[in-house]
């Protein structure tokens, strides 16, 4: 879940730059040894067969997918495609239309839930998964537990979904450890604010359900015996995007609240703050810090849900809109997960450029978005009016912190590549997923579907075309085509489909496997705008090395022309490099195609390139 509204980038002559930053301590040194990439996979959808796809079609029309989906062949072929850890989305119970009272869970209203499968961001029971998900509802939990091991022993970790900022409307713990409240259990209804509360309030004012948009009514209009446009919840809670009123509008997220964390309406804080000096400190002086400390009741209920799941075998989580959460309780729960468990993957959403640091060094977090900078930069490329000249800028504003800024081209969030909205051939996605992946030395992700040219054109209900619905029950056809009745086989791909997957499998196997992408980075981009004939801005270059491996990429991003020209390596990185020789050979990493040679004259690498259109090369330069 994001906001609508983003950062406003600094602009100086029309182009885009990063924002001047207070200059930084020394860039940070990667843990790993070979790139992560993560697959996020919507686990509803993933095994789903069903090709319906009607408008807020119901379960028993549409289909969905369930845990057992995710086979022993399936997730063979997942980790195959390069994949180190998969994103498990909408695993925690949430909000849904589905009657399940036989199994001694609550109706949810439709006049607060989003879709007929509703929002996995709107969590109804933390300490349960999505009985959807299950074929025995009753045994959800134990079937979940069996999808850990079966990920674990095909060699990739999990990560799922913690959503700190909000919870469902009818949030309800069913099957709460003994000891645990629920939320909202304990509060002082009476007050807006109490510190210990876990909502916030607006005494004395019954909640009413917003004014429907047309084309969004609860169900798409369907009668339902919840479906009346009300919702009982007196008094009335703040939504969780912070609308303060009783009648939240319909672009709010009415059908969550706020969790309050001991900030104030005004904007105070009932916490301690971190010392100075604290965003140098590691983990363990977090965790002993916060020892001693009176922390809200939030701040201890998450800790309690991390540590849980944590048990249950998950190796990370993926926080939603952590920036709407202050950075100490970042501190606080992310130290408590590496005194648990010091590998733990904690990826968090933050669209604020100005807050990155603060999340990583202050809040402990391993990585963030690259949405805002990276990401959008590329996207205005992929359309055909932005151009490369952006990303090595982008690229030398986070130096300091490359490796905790997560590259990816789609996720649940945002628009397929394939999607007419966007860029209109999945094709389009080859150079950028080629730059994507080896820019830096963070980890890499993909959501399922992109591998084959997922466009995401199904009017699902409330989720409209250009994003894969994360509301409704409905199938993916071009990832269909690939699970292939549950084969996981690609048999009913098309050729281009086939070869689209081929690309990605090549790409991503090499960049989790490569001691270079672990390594350094420097771009030729802008030395070859100036010194090279028929190089210009629709071409990005720049090079990556360690020890033993040595790289130069090259990516054309025009879908309409080729290039030709003579590449040269700058004298810095001849001499970085020691080439003492005058030739070096070239081989091509992603299709072993390509063989050419490197001259060194002067002091100045030259080879010939020749770039189809939307064509790379990952050349590794031979001893």
């Amino acid at each position: 879940m994001k906001l609508k509204l983003h950062i406003v980038f600094c602009i100086t002559l029309g182009v885009f730059i990063s924002c001047e930053r207070k200059p930084q301590e020394a860039k940070t040194t990667p843990k790993m040894k070979k790139k992560a990439i993560v697959y996020q996979v919507f686990t509803r959808l993933f095994g789903n067969t069903n090709t319906t796809n009607k408008p807020w079609g119901t379960i028993e029309e549409n289909g969905v997918g369930k845990f057992a989906d995710f086979t022993e062949e399936a997730l063979r072929e997942i980790k195959d495609l390069g994949i180190t850890h998969i994103w498990y989305t909408g695993v925690p119970h949430h909000a849904l239309i589905n009657d399940y009272t036989a199994y001694g869970i609550s109706n949810d209203d439709p006049d607060v839930v989003k879709g007929r499968a509703g929002s996995p961001y709107a969590v109804k029971d933390y300490y349960n998964v999505n009985p959807d998900l299950a074929q025995d509802p009753t045994k959800r939990l134990q079937e979940f537990k069996a999808l850990v091991e079966r990920t674990h022993a095909a060699g990739m970790k999990v990560i799922i979904d913690i959503v700190p900022n909000h919870v469902a409307r009818n949030y309800e713990g069913l099957t709460n450890p003994e000891g645990i409240q629920d939320f909202g259990e304990t509060d002082q209804v009476g007050q807006e604010y109490q510190v210990d509360n876990n909502f916030y309030y607006i005494p004395d004012t019954p909640f009413e359900v917003p004014q429907w948009e047309e084309g969004y009514l609860p169900l798409g209009g369907e009668a339902h015996q919840l479906a009346d446009s009300a919702f009982q919840e007196n008094p009335a809670k703040w939504t969780g995007n912070g609308s303060r009123l009783a009648r939240p509008n319909f672009s709010d997220w009415y059908e969550t609240v706020k969790v309050n964390y001991g900030v104030r309406p005004d904007g105070g804080k009932d916490f301690d703050e971190l010392p100075d000096g604290f965003d140098a400190k590691g983990p363990k002086d977090h965790f002993e810090f916060w020892q001693d400390k009176q922390v809200p009741n939030s701040w201890d209920k998450f800790k309690d849900i991390a540590l849980y799941w944590l048990d249950l075998g998950v190796d990370g989580f993926r926080y939603d809109m952590a920036e709407m959460v202050p950075v100490e309780f970042w501190s606080y729960l992310n130290s408590h997960i590496k005194a648990k468990n010091p590998e733990a993957f904690l990826l968090a959403e933050v669209y604020n450029p100005g807050l990155y640091r603060d999340y990583i060094h202050k809040g402990k977090m391993d990585y963030l978005y690259d949405k805002v900078e990276l990401y959008d930069s590329i996207k205005h490329i992929m359309k055909g009016y932005g151009w490369t000249d952006h990303i090595p800028v982008v690229q030398k504003g986070m130096a300091d912190i490359e490796h905790h800024m997560l590259h990816f081209l789609e996720n649940h969030d945002e628009q397929r590549i394939a999607s007419p909205e966007f860029a209109g051939k999945s094709e389009l996605g080859k150079p950028a997923m080629v730059v994507s992946a080896t820019l830096s030395t963070s980890p890499t992700m993909i959501y399922f579907g992109q591998e084959v040219g997922e466009p995401g054109a199904e009017d699902a209900g409330f989720g409209k075309p250009s994003r894969t619905s994360i509301f409704d029950y409905i199938g993916v056809p071009h990832h269909q085509r690939w699970v292939n009745e549950r084969k996981f086989d690609g048999g009913q791909l098309s050729d281009d489909e086939k070869a689209l997957r081929d690309f990605y499998k090549r790409l991503l196997n090499f960049t989790s496997t490569s001691e270079a992408l672990m390594g350094d980075y420097q771009e030729i981009h802008f030395y070859n705008k100036e010194h090279t004939t028929g190089y210009d801005h629709r071409v990005l270059s720049f090079v990556r090395w360690s020890k033993d491996e040595q790289l130069i990429i090259v990516s054309n991003f025009d879908a309409g022309e080729s290039y030709d020209f003579e590449l040269k390596l700058p004298p810095d990185v001849v001499d970085k490099w020691k080439l003492g020789k005058d030739v070096y050979q070239l081989k091509d990493a992603l299709y072993n195609r390509v063989d050419a040679n490197l001259s060194v004259k002067n002091g100045i690498g030259y080879f010939k390139v020749q770039l189809d259109p939307l064509e790379s090369f990952i050349f590794q330069v031979g001893k």
